[in-house]
């Protein structure tokens, strides 16, 4: 083969190495393309920190620069919701209703005698269950020392509420015929001491705790029927006790605004 020829052949060929150092680049870049695209979150910040950190060795970034981008902390998995308030008071208070209606259930059976003879009613109120006492059963016209009957049921009262925490709360009330005596001057002196006579003696026979009585009287104003017939009057003549959660007691503290009743704590001096 002549010298002429040779060149002409290895002229031919050399584009070959070109071509094959182009198509090695082409692979090259796909390689890191696709390694680039398929790489977790986690190993690109390994791979961004090594970098950073080796640049930061040469001088060549600022040290503000060498901080790996933080990435977002992963969300809990199965977070509990919220606990709504609002559900968490209608829970309690269902709870509440359920141990009064238990105790209601309680004192219909032992108070049965009385609340044949209708000198007691038991009913659900709106603070609690009320266990009314009525004048007639329970103490003379115009006095307010309770008859010797009363002690026997206010046991029976107080056996139904010792397992429990709740309060009793004693309101007397009277009808709206006004009255004058040497003893008392008006309804309101006339409640008053029949609530505090009650109370009394649960707290002379240590039938409850005196921390959870109180005792109130409203006289007229919060009857329970017409005071226009005899039959009325007699129902309004009454003392209830108002069997109630002990945080009732704490509203008049939480609610300076709300209406004051002439009410008194009970307690060991009076």
């Amino acid at each position: 083969m002549s010298p002429r020829t040779l060149r002409s052949r290895v002229s031919h060929d050399r584009w070959l190495v070109s071509y094959a150092d182009f198509i090695t680049l082409m692979f090259a870049f796909f390689v890191v393309l696709y390694a680039t695209a398929t790489a977790d979150e986690k190993k690109q910040a390994q791979v961004s920190e090594s970098i950073n950190s080796a640049f930061h060795a040469l001088g060549i970034f600022p040290s503000s620069a060498s901080q790996p981008a933080s990435t977002p902390a992963p969300r809990p998995e199965n977070t509990a919701p919220a606990v709504n308030a609002a559900g968490e008071d209608a829970l309690a208070a269902a709870n509440v209703r359920e141990n009064l209606s238990h105790v209601q259930s309680e004192l219909a059976q032992a108070l049965s005698d009385q609340i044949a003879g209708h000198t007691v009613s038991i009913q659900m109120g709106h603070d609690g269950l009320i266990v009314s006492l009525r004048e007639a059963g329970f103490f003379a016209s115009g006095s307010a020392a309770p008859k010797p009957e009363t002690l026997p049921v206010l046991r029976k009262i107080a056996a139904s509420l010792a397992p429990t925490d709740f309060d009793l709360r004693i309101e007397g009330h009277t009808d709206n015929l006004p009255i004058h005596t040497a003893e008392f001057d008006s309804n309101w002196e006339l409640s008053t001491a029949r609530a505090t006579g009650v109370a009394r003696l649960l707290l002379e026979e240590k039938l409850m705790p005196p921390e959870r009585l109180s005792a109130a009287g409203y006289a007229e104003f919060h009857p329970l029927a017409s005071n226009a017939t005899a039959e009325g009057r007699a129902e309004n003549r009454r003392v209830d006790l108002v069997v109630l959660p002990r945080s009732s007691l704490d509203l008049a503290a939480t609610a300076p605004s709300a209406p004051q009743q002439p009410w008194r704590k009970i307690t060991d001096g009076d």
